[in-house]
């Protein structure tokens, strides 16, 4: 059985680009429209667009945080051990 991310990525995978330029400018449009009800003006805009991408935080997968700190927990163990 499929999961749901993987249908998703099928329905993707099969359009077309130019179908995905179209999604992608209709969600810009909506996006564009709501910042003008909210009275939001382009340079306001492109502003806060700068602001919420340098917000942005990389953060490891947590699989690989979950592996750090098991090894940070032998270490200490070991550090324990032969003190």
């Amino acid at each position: 059985m499929m999961s749901k991310r993987e249908a998703e990525l099928k329905d993707i995978r099969a359009k077309t680009t130019e179908e995905l330029n179209d999604e992608v400018a209709s969600i810009l449009t909506v996006r564009r429209e709501r910042e003008i009800e909210e009275g939001i003006g382009k340079r306001l805009s492109r502003k806060l667009n700068r602001q919420w991408k340098k917000s942005i935080v990389v953060r490891p997968p947590p699989s690989l945080k979950k592996l750090q700190e098991e090894e940070a927990a032998e270490e200490a163990a070991e550090a324990a051990k032969s003190a």
